[in-house]
C-alpha cells in the first residue's frame, strides 16, 4: 500500500503523539523506582485508618493499602514513607507532586475527580455521613436537630451535605468548625456543641478518643454516601492502573479465598485458572503495568488480602469493631466487586 506524503506526515505524528503519552505514563513509576519508595499521604491521625502508633509506626487500612501498592513495586511492603495531611492540604500536596498517592479517608465526588486534575481510582471503603450525640440527650433522628449546634471538619464533604439536608427539612441548625478530626473531637468533648458530624467510621474512631466513649451513641441514620479510596493525579494511566489493581488484587485474592498464611502454597500449586493469574503463575498482567508478573503474590503475602486488612485496622480485630456490612463482598451481601484479572 503507498502512502501520500501527507499521510506520513500524519502518521509520524500519531506515532510522536503515542510515544510522548507512552514516556508521560511511565513517569511517576519511573519516579518511585529511581527514589526507591513510595510516597504516601495519609490522615494527621485517624484510629483505624492512619495513625502512628507508641513506636510512630503508622498504623490504619488506608496506611496498608500503601504498603500493599509498595510490596507491589518493590517486593518490600515497607519501601514507602508516610505524609501525613490535613483535609485543606491533602489535594495540593498530591497535585504538587509531594506525594504520590492520596489514601486518606477521602470521599468520591465528581467535582473532586473532574475539577483538581485527580484521578480517584477505586473504593477502598463505602461509608455515609453520620451523627454521635450524647445518649442523655434522648435523640434518635436528625429531625430532633432544630436549634442544635453541630461541630464539623471544615475543607469536607460533609459541609456541603449539611446544607443539603437540613435546609430543605426546614431544621435550623449551627456548625462550630475545627481544622482536624481531634480539634472536632475535643469541640464535641468539651461542649462547644451538641453533636458531632463525620463519615461514621471515623465517629466510631473519634468515639474511642473521648473521655466517656460509653456516653454516647452514633445515630443509625445516614445522610450521604461517602466512597472512600485513593487519589492520583491525572495524566498517567500507568500509575493510575498499578494503585486501582493493587486494590483489585486484595479484594479478588478474597473473594478466591487466597491469604498471606496460603498463599504460598496456593501460587505453588494453582486450585484454579483465576488464582493462577493473580498470582502471577499465567499471563503476563505485571508486565503490563510495568511490574513483574508476580506483583499480586508480592502484595499479598506481605500485606494480606482484603479482609484481613479489614479485619485487622477496623474490623473484628481492631478496636473499631466495625461489621463489614456493605463492605462484605458482592456474593455475601455486600456491594465490594473487582474486575477480574484476565
Amino acid at each position: 500500500m503507498r502512502y501520500n506524503n501527507k499521510t506520513l506526515l500524519s502518521l509520524s505524528a500519531a506515532a510522536l503523539c503515542v510515544g510522548l503519552a507512552s514516556s508521560a505514563s511511565a513517569a511517576t513509576l519511573d519516579e518511585v523506582k529511581e527514589r526507591g519508595e513510595l510516597r504516601c499521604g495519609v490522615n494527621v491521625g485517624l484510629s483505624g485508618f492512619s495513625s502512628p502508633d507508641e513506636d510512630g509506626t503508622w498504623q490504619g487500612l488506608d496506611v496498608e493499602t500503601c504498603r500493599g501498592i509498595a510490596a507491589a513495586i518493590f517486593d518490600d511492603p515497607e519501601a514507602v514513607s508516610f505524609t501525613p495531611l490535613t483535609a485543606k492540604e491533602r489535594f495540593t500536596a498530591l497535585q504538587s507532586g509531594e506525594i504520590d498517592v492520596l489514601s486518606r479517608n477521602t470521599t468520591w465526588t465528581a467535582t473532586r475527580d473532574n475539577s483538581l486534575g485527580l484521578n480517584f481510582t477505586a473504593t477502598t471503603f463505602y461509608d455515609g455521613q453520620g451523627f454521635m450525640v450524647a445518649k442523655d440527650l434522648g435523640i434518635e433522628s436528625p429531625e430532633q436537630f432544630d436549634g442544635a449546634s453541630i461541630c464539623i471538619q471544615s475543607g469536607t464533604t460533609h459541609e456541603l451535605n449539611l446544607a443539603d439536608y437540613f435546609p430543605s427539612r426546614g431544621i435550623d441548625i449551627q456548625t462550630v468548625t475545627f481544622d482536624t478530626p481531634d480539634q472536632t473531637a475535643q469541640g464535641f468533648a468539651s461542649g462547644r456543641c451538641d453533636i458531632l458530624t463525620s463519615d461514621t467510621s471515623q465517629l466510631s474512631a473519634l468515639r474511642l478518643q473521648l473521655p466517656e466513649p460509653d456516653s454516647v451513641e452514633i445515630l443509625e441514620t445516614l445522610i450521604s454516601k461517602e466512597p472512600l479510596g485513593p487519589v492520583v493525579r491525572q495524566g498517567d494511566d500507568q500509575w493510575l492502573d498499578i494503585v486501582k489493581w493493587s486494590i483489585f488484587a486484595m479484594v479478588n485474592a478474597e473473594e478466591l479465598g487466597v491469604n498471606s498464611d496460603n498463599v504460598d502454597d496456593m501460587k505453588a500449586d494453582p486450585p484454579n485458572p483465576q488464582v493462577a493469574r493473580l498470582l502471577g503463575v499465567d499471563g503476563d498482567y505485571g508486565e503490563q503495568m510495568g511490574l513483574e508478573n508476580d506483583w499480586a503474590y508480592q502484595l499479598i503475602s506481605h500485606v494480606g488480602n482484603y479482609d484481613e486488612v479489614f479485619a485487622g485496622t477496623v474490623g473484628e480485630e481492631s478496636p473499631m469493631q466495625i461489621s463489614r456490612g456493605v463492605n462484605a463482598l458482592w456474593d455475601e451481601g455486600g456491594i465490594l466487586y473487582a474486575p477480574p484479572i484476565r
